[in-house]
């Protein structure tokens, strides 16, 4: 693909905020674990594409894992939300709303220099991530892998105390990393129902912009009660020691939006690689079968199951701050473009056999983490999460297997985080 669609159709407008992607790029067809329909019906049509926009605005996918990963590593694509309004709607409407701190029905936000971390450029992005690093010590990322172990074994033993069912779900895939990101930020484990709760309708593509405007607010409120908790008494947290260990120190406003996405970020994505791993490895019964004969594949099983669930969706997009050749397109200044994840995951000029899953592929870079200045800060902790976790389920559960047909279990298409609602499981 050399030519340049630039005059096809108008770019995305800077002022436009009703933009939206069109329901094909997020719904899975019969197999739940393949890309969305709509991304597979793209293949073949190059690694930069033209995508137009359900409100007639043009933007651009990347499908290639080459490209995805130069827009990721260029400095010439901003991830601002605030200085680059026409991506804002390619993400959930509420974080859009917060990071220009025009979020409804809640208190007054942010200003400029107090958005979200992760819809910043450096050098304001710079120095929150370095503090965030500093944080993940390897003294604490010691004790929370015996924690990991530990809250595991005690889920897993009482699903098995209470019979041979279970949603795993709430009973398992939920709890284990929610707890683990309560006990990392410091948070009441009593307080975790309503985060879970506010940060499910965040995420909800079918919620109304009302509805998560709402849940946007009342997270920021949860949030804020929080932090102003840690001030008054300091304990051996991440949270406290963000607040007492920076020099200058942060705002409550960016101390709110470093807690807010760590805490969603924290559970909800582990959350559903944990089912999705799990339902995954139940439909491919070889696979499962090769772990439980080799429990040293589970490293090499996560990446695998990583690589090819690749659970964000479309979420991930930036900002051509200046004219820039991408895969032999020439996209102009101000174009957006959005990295397909799912495909990205599966370029077959990576990978071999890339729809294949299996866990004794030879282990190469992939990017469900994303790449570079915005590269995930939690991998470490979720491929711990999914290491332990996935290993106790094989383990400790011999016969596991689904308790409906797959086609029973229901899948979060409509969230820009993709999972299932709930999994269904029995064991002898």
């Amino acid at each position: 693909m050399t030519d340049s669609p630039a005059t096809e159709a108008p770019a995305a407008s800077p002022t436009d905020t009703r933009q939206t992607l069109p329901a094909d790029l997020l719904e899975r067809g019969r197999c739940p674990f393949d890309p969305p329909a709509g991304l597979r019906a793209r293949r073949g049509r190059g690694a930069v594409q033209p995508l137009d926009l359900l409100n007639g605005a043009r933007a651009w996918l990347v499908t290639g894992f080459e490209e995805a990963r130069a827009v990721l590593s260029d400095p010439r694509f901003s991830a601002d939300r605030v200085r680059h309004r026409e991506a804002m709607s390619l993400q959930p409407h509420e974080v859009a709303e917060l990071a220009a701190g025009t979020l409804p029905q809640g208190p007054p936000v942010h200003s400029r220099e107090d958005g979200l971390f992760v819809f910043m450029d450096p050098p304001e992005h710079t120095r929150i991530r370095r503090l965030l690093t500093g944080q993940f010590t390897v003294r604490r990322m010691r004790e929370l892998e015996s924690r990991v172990a530990e809250i595991s074994v005690e889920h897993i033993e009482a699903m098995k105390a209470a019979g041979t069912e279970a949603d795993l779900v709430p009973a398992f895939a939920l709890p284990v990393p929610s707890l683990v990101i309560c006990e990392l930020l410091g948070v009441d484990y009593a307080d975790r129902a309503e985060f879970q709760e506010r940060t499910s309708i965040a995420l909800n593509a079918a919620a109304s912009p009302q509805e998560r405007a709402v849940a946007g607010a009342e997270l920021y409120a949860f949030m804020q009660r929080l932090v102003a908790a840690k001030r008054a008494e300091s304990a051996d947290d991440l949270l406290s020691g963000l607040i007492h260990d920076a020099d200058p120190p942060l705002t409550d406003a960016q101390l709110v939006d470093i807690a807010t996405v760590l805490l969603g970020a924290g559970h909800e994505t582990t959350a559903n690689m944990l089912s999705l791993g799990t339902f995954a490895l139940l439909e491919h019964p070889d696979q499962l079968a090769a772990l439980r004969a080799d429990p040293s594949l589970i490293d090499n099983a996560v990446e695998e199951l990583l690589r090819h669930l690749s659970i964000i969706q479309l979420g991930v997009s930036r900002v051509a701050t200046e004219p820039v050749t991408l895969g032999g397109v020439e996209l102009p200044a101000g174009a957006t473009v959005v990295i397909a994840t799912p495909e990205v995951n599966r370029d077959p000029g990576h990978w071999q056999d890339p729809d294949r899953l299996d866990l004794g592929r030879p282990r190469v870079p992939h990017l469900a983490f994303g790449h570079g200045a915005h590269m995930c800060l939690g991998h470490q902790l979720a491929r711990m999460e999914m290491r332990i976790g996935l290993g106790e389920l094989v383990t400790r559960l011999p016969g596991l297997r689904l308790a409906v047909s797959p086609d029973q279990v229901p899948l979060r298409d409509e969230m820009l985080i993709f999972g299932v609602h709930s999994l269904p499981v029995t064991w002898s």
